[in-house]
């Protein structure tokens, strides 16, 4: 068993929280873990890219090579596009709907959707909605946490401690709200699923 994710998104949206929730989801569980990533101009909205893979084997390397990743998870749409050409022929791509549109000339996001809808498998996932309800906007990327782990060979109740130990010291509050997060994102694949 291999799982190779790519994670992207711009700075400030959590992409390394999603990395290392993960990560340490799949030590957990025994397996092999390597994790690492890219950092933009993430003080500024930048590109932020990380990749996890997690095997029950040894694994060489961190890096995933273009066209082999299992699983690609957008917590913005373009930059989803952005790192399509990572995703294996078989690999599924899982992004959050919502735009960080705050630069001149960002693309129609309709478009957006459609490019993002036309990748075989895709699954879109109004993330920022979900986590609205869940009690927080800012738990935004562990709505994709739990739409990723959909396709992960990884126990939701182990990923779900993760997500409770790594929000303990912000209170339980934090944790309630992060745990309802991390089962919308769930539910929303599994609705797109019907």
């Amino acid at each position: 068993m291999r799982a190779d994710v790519v994670l992207a998104g711009v700075g400030g949206q959590g992409v390394l929280t999603v990395a290392a929730i993960l990560a340490e989801a799949a030590r957990r569980e025994g397996l092999e873990v390597k994790q690492g990533e890219i950092h933009g101009m993430s003080q500024r909205g930048g590109a932020v890219f990380a990749g996890v893979r997690l095997a029950d084997g040894p694994i060489a390397s961190d890096l995933i090579p273009r066209g082999a990743a299992t699983l690609l998870v957008g917590l913005e749409p373009v930059e989803a596009l952005r790192y399509v050409d990572y995703l294996a022929p078989e690999g599924r791509l899982v992004a959050a709907a919502d735009p960080m549109a705050d630069i001149p000339g960002y693309p129609d996001l309709a478009e957006v959707h459609r490019m993002v809808g036309s990748v075989p498998g895709a699954v879109l996932v109004e993330a920022a909605a979900l986590a609205r309800e869940a009690g927080s906007p800012r738990s935004a990327n562990v709505v994709m946490v739990g739409a990723a782990s959909a396709f992960l060979p990884l126990r939701p109740a182990t990923v779900a401690a993760c997500i409770a130990d790594g929000f303990a010291r912000k209170g339980k509050r934090v944790v309630e709200v992060n745990g309802r997060a991390f089962e919308a994102g769930r539910d929303a694949v599994a609705a797109a699923a019907r």
